[in-house]
């Protein structure tokens, strides 16, 4: 699912801004505190942004009661699903995929600020080109 030209520019400056939070918060904050955090700095970039957005979930034509919320979408295209733990697992991947999948948009990132250096990964969903 990775494609690395899908939104790469785009992608790049948000991973930018994420490190600009790492770099002067460092790990072990709560992941509430790199949320808020993030959110400052994607402001002073100029990234749009809608923070906690909704996205519906539809089964069989229904839409069901329940939803996720992905912490950021960023240019009307991009989740970006933060975390603050000492390593990042399959079910993190999984997350974004299903957010992916649930919201139609091409790309997501997952950002842990929990380890001692940022990690990112980048996720393409399928047949986007």
């Amino acid at each position: 699912m990775y494609n690395n030209s899908i939104l790469s520019k785009e992608c790049y400056q948000i991973v930018g801004a994420c490190m600009n939070v790492h770099k002067e918060l460092g790990s072990g904050f709560h992941e509430s505190i790199y949320q808020d955090a993030l959110e400052v700095e994607l402001s002073r970039l100029g990234i749009p942004f809608i923070r906690e957005k909704e996205l519906s979930i539809v089964y069989k034509g229904v839409k069901l009661k329940t939803f996720y919320k992905a912490d950021f979408v960023c240019y009307d295209q991009i989740i970006v699903e933060i975390k603050a733990l000492n390593e990042l697992h399959s079910v993190h991947t999984a997350q974004v995929l299903n957010y992916l999948k649930v919201s139609n948009l091409p790309a997501g990132l997952l950002i842990n600020f929990g380890e001692q250096s940022l990690k990112h990964e980048k996720y393409v969903r399928k047949n986007v080109e």
